[in-house]
C-alpha cells in the first residue's frame, strides 16, 4: 500500500482529499508561496472535518529558510499553539546561510514538537549537499523527508531522489514532492521504490464573484488570479491512488 500526502490550504481541499482517498494531510497556508503556517482557525475547523492526520506546516514566511531571531521565536510559539489545536505531526525545516541543514535550531523546534512525528520539508531541495544534508535530517531524528531531488520537479529530481533512497538504509521516510501529476506518477514511484509520496491533487475553480473589479489586485508581486483559486480535486486524488496501487516494486 501507498500513503499519499495532499497538502491543502482550506478547508475544501481537506475534505476533498479526504474523499479522494488521502492518508494524510498537509495542512498549509499560501500554497502559491510553497506552504506558510496556517492560521488556528483553518487548523481547528479542519481536525473539525476530517479524519485523517493532519501535518501543520510550520514556516513564518515565504523565500527563504534562513530565519531571524524574531521569526524563530515566531515559528516555535506556532508550533506549541498546533499542538494545543491537535497537530498530528509537524512539517519544518531550516538552513543556515551556506546552505547547511539548521541544525541547532531544527533540534530545538523538534524538541518542541514531541512527541509528534515531524517531517523535514523542501528546504533540503535548497541545501549545498544533499548526501550530508540527508545524514543531519536522519541524526535530527525526523520520521520522513520530503523532497523533489533537489530540482524543480520530482521528475528532474530522480537521479538526486534514487541516490537520497539508497543512501537513506530505511533510516528514514523519503517522500517524493514537488509537481507530481497523474503522467509521472508510475515512474516517480517506479524509479525511487518510494511508498509514500506528496501531491497538491489541484485544480482550478472560479470565483462566485459577479462583480469583478479587474484593475485591482491583491496579490503584490505575485499577482494571484483575483477571481479564481486552486483546490485539492477529489477526482484527481482518487485518481492518483489507483494508479499508486497498480504500481508495483
Amino acid at each position: 500500500m501507498y500513503a499519499m500526502e495532499v497538502c491543502v490550504d482550506s478547508v475544501e481541499s481537506a475534505v476533498n482529499a479526504e474523499e479522494g482517498g488521502a492518508s494524510r494531510l498537509e495542512l498549509c497556508g499560501n500554497l502559491i508561496e510553497g506552504g506558510t503556517t496556517p492560521s488556528l482557525g483553518l487548523l481547528k475547523v479542519v481536525k473539525q472535518s476530517v479524519g485523517i492526520p493532519v501535518y501543520v506546516m510550520i514556516r513564518p514566511r515565504g523565500g527563504d529558510f534562513l530565519y531571524s531571531t524574531t521569526e524563530r521565536e515566531v515559528m516555535m510559539a506556532d508550533l506549541r499553539l498546533a499542538k494545543e489545536q491537535g497537530a498530528d505531526g509537524i512539517v519544518l525545516g531550516t538552513l543556515t546561510e551556506d546552505g547547511n541543514i539548521g541544525k541547532d535550531f531544527c533540534s530545538q523546534l523538534i524538541g518542541l514538537a514531541r512527541p509528534l512525528p515531524v517531517t523535514f520539508h523542501r528546504a533540503f531541495d535548497m541545501v549545498e549537499d544533499p548526501s550530508q544534508a540527508l545524514e543531519d535530517v536522519i541524526s535530527l531524528g525526523c520520521e520522513r523527508l520530503l523532497t523533489s531531488g533537489c530540482d524543480s520537479t520530482v521528475l528532474e529530481g530522480l537521479p538526486t531522489l534514487k541516490k537520497l533512497t539508497k543512501q537513506a538504509r530505511e533510516r528514514i521516510i523519503i517522500v517524493p514532492g514537488g509537481g507530481i501529476n497523474e503522467r509521472n506518477l508510475p515512474r516517480v514511484l517506479e524509479g525511487t521504490g518510494a511508498r509514500e509520496f506528496h501531491c497538491s491533487a489541484s485544480s482550478f475553480k472560479q470565483s462566485g464573484m459577479v462583480y469583478r473589479n479587474t484593475a485591482v489586485c491583491m496579490g503584490g508581486a505575485l499577482r494571484p488570479p483575483e477571481f479564481g483559486f486552486k483546490v485539492a480535486s477529489t477526482d484527481r486524488v482518487r485518481t492518483l491512488n489507483q494508479i499508486a496501487k497498480s504500481v508495483t516494486h
